[in-house]
């Protein structure tokens, strides 16, 4: 578990920005639940460099275009924990991967980005990946 006051920050940038936080399995549960037929993002969050420096800044622009995913939401990775094993479970057959973003229609995982595509690349290449993503699927 990380302190409180690492975490804070690292969640609040994608929670100020649209993102629902999903801390429990049942919250994780819901969201899948709630979002139907629309496209939702998840994003396994965590506190790591890669996560700060490519994938919450990388998200982050990623929506500033026309086409978007309906749903927004984060996991913790190492803070929510039963959230984090449940919205994985929604990830199969990828291993578990921090930080992570999965893209999902119509309730079933249509994209991954797993950490080594994460790793080393700027913020603006994971957007416009991401972008192309919503293109095809939003």
């Amino acid at each position: 578990m990380y302190p409180e006051e690492i975490v804070k920050p690292c969640r609040a940038q994608l929670t100020e920005n649209g993102f629902e936080s999903l801390e429990t399995a049942g919250s994780v549960e819901n969201f899948m639940k709630e979002s139907g037929s629309e496209t939702a993002l998840l994003v396994v969050n965590s506190v790591c460099g890669c996560a700060a420096g490519s994938a919450r800044p990388g998200v982050l622009k990623s929506l500033t275009g026309n086409i978007t995913p309906a749903r927004l939401a984060t996991v913790f990775a190492g803070v929510d924990t039963e959230a984090t094993q449940t919205a994985r479970e929604y990830m199969l057959p990828y291993p578990p991967s921090s930080p992570s973003i999965a893209l999902f229609k119509n309730g079933k995982l249509v994209h991954f980005v797993e950490r080594h595509m994460i790793e080393g690349r700027p913020a603006d290449m994971i957007a416009e990946h991401l972008k192309a993503c919503y293109e095809q699927f939003c």
